[in-house]
């Protein structure tokens, strides 16, 4: 994915904390605030519940091979 260069300007205790944070989890200041804008807009269980869908549809032959058709009710 191509980054893009923000410019923001916070106070200096807002920085400081920010530093402070990305040090703490042992990533540079653009991880934390990336990660922080993906969890603002949720983007974790976005990619969770594609992806769960994902291998639903993927394994649902074997699921109802194993499971029979009571998964029917279980989809809709």
């Amino acid at each position: 994915m191509a980054k893009k260069q923000l410019n923001v300007r916070v106070d200096a205790a807002t920085a400081e904390m920010a530093r402070e944070r990305a040090e703490q989890q042992g990533i540079s200041m653009n991880q934390y605030i990336e990660r922080l804008v993906r969890q603002d807009m949720g983007e974790t269980g976005r990619l969770f519940v594609d992806a769960a869908a994902q291998f639903m549809k993927e394994y649902e032959s074997t699921f109802l091979a194993e499971f029979g058709d009571g998964l029917q009710d279980v989809r809709r």
